[in-house]
């Protein structure tokens, strides 16, 4: 048993070392391979040439297919059925957008939905039927999916957890259930149809909002952006940059670019975002305490509070930190130094 022992012993020790030896063959093997990539990557990028009007091709073809979408199915137009197809749709396209959001029951656009935003049945929005000659008068406005055998009747929004997927109340994910009207899960019985507690961002549950898909003219009438006409595919609710943010983070609701001067400097209010209360000038109980404490100080914090047209956001946030900064100082050396009391003041 004794030698049996030695000899598993020894073993282990061969192996250890062919191991470490190995280790070290393959650390040195890419250590050479790396220094002959570095040495012979500039002669690569030297030798490497494009030619004249590559990158104008390359934004032609995306231009191509923002407009085309998945509607050449997958072979490319000939630049005489390219031209045809946008005699074609294009009119149609910029008179009969659907505009197509997932609404909160308070009325906030929580997710405008764009090109690449995933449906219910896991295919992308430019995957569904989203160009008609005449727009439907039925209500609410169906949007097949156009991928096939797909059962999706209309295009349907569920959020994601970061990439994943939000669960049903029977405990399954979004994609374990079927995309057919109902969306009753394929992984048990006992669920009656997706039904998420999913908490938005603004703060109501996944199953009180809607995917709301309307007529441009019917935005208008509730007040809700519209943006620009654009000949792209599948543009849904997009809008601008600020469409791409969550409803309750989007300052600019328009998303066609920055606020006009008498919207940044309007009083904030209730109804604005958190940021922009959080931000905002002292408040009115500070003001009056400010008034009743000292007056200089009450000057310098109206003063401060005042938005100055020569400088940018972050000067002005700066400039007001620093005032309340002083402020706090001011009353925390008062704080200090107490009033005498009445018996002091006979004495």
């Amino acid at each position: 048993m004794a030698g049996y022992a030695d000899l598993k012993r020894t073993i282990a020790v061969l192996l250890d070392d062919i191991l470490q030896r190995l280790v070290k063959l393959e650390n040195k093997l890419r250590a050479e391979c790396l220094q002959v990539f570095l040495e012979a990557f500039p002669k690569i990028m030297e030798q490497l040439t494009f030619q004249p009007g590559a990158a104008a091709a390359i934004d032609d073809y995306l231009e191509y297919k923002r407009i085309v979408g998945e509607d050449d199915g997958g072979k490319l137009f000939t630049p005489e059925e390219y031209e045809q197809y946008k005699k074609q749709v294009l009119p149609i396209r910029l008179q009969n957008r659907l505009y197509v959001s997932w609404r909160s029951p308070t009325g906030i656009d929580c997710k405008l939905v764009g090109p690449e935003t995933p449906c219910f049945c896991s295919h992308r929005y430019k995957q569904h039927k989203t160009d008609f000659e005449v727009i439907p008068k039925e209500r609410p406005i169906s949007v097949p999916c156009r991928v096939s055998r797909c059962p999706c009747k209309s295009y349907h929004f569920v959020p994601l957890i970061g990439t994943q997927p939000i669960r049903c109340r029977c405990k399954h994910f979004a994609d374990q259930h079927s995309p057919a009207t109902g969306f009753l899960c394929n992984m048990c019985s006992k669920c009656a149809g997706f039904h998420s507690c999913f908490t938005c961002g603004c703060g109501q549950p996944a199953y009180s909002h809607e995917t709301i898909v309307e007529t441009k003219e019917e935005r208008l009438a509730q007040g809700k952006p519209v943006g620009q006409d654009v000949p792209y595919a599948a543009m849904g609710g997009l809008t601008g940059f600020s469409s791409l943010a969550e409803g309750y983070m989007r300052l600019d609701d328009s998303g066609i670019g920055a606020p006009s001067v008498q919207f940044l400097e309007a009083p904030v209010t209730n109804m604005d975002n958190p940021f922009l209360k959080a931000y905002q000038g002292p408040s009115s109980s500070m003001q009056a305490y400010s008034q009743l404490t000292d007056g200089n100080t009450s000057t310098t914090m109206q003063a401060s509070s005042l938005r100055r047209s020569e400088e940018d956001d972050m000067a002005y946030f700066e400039r007001q930190y620093q005032a309340r900064l002083k402020q706090e100082k001011a009353r925390d050396q008062k704080g200090k130094h107490p009033m005498p009391t009445k018996t002091q003041h006979n004495q």
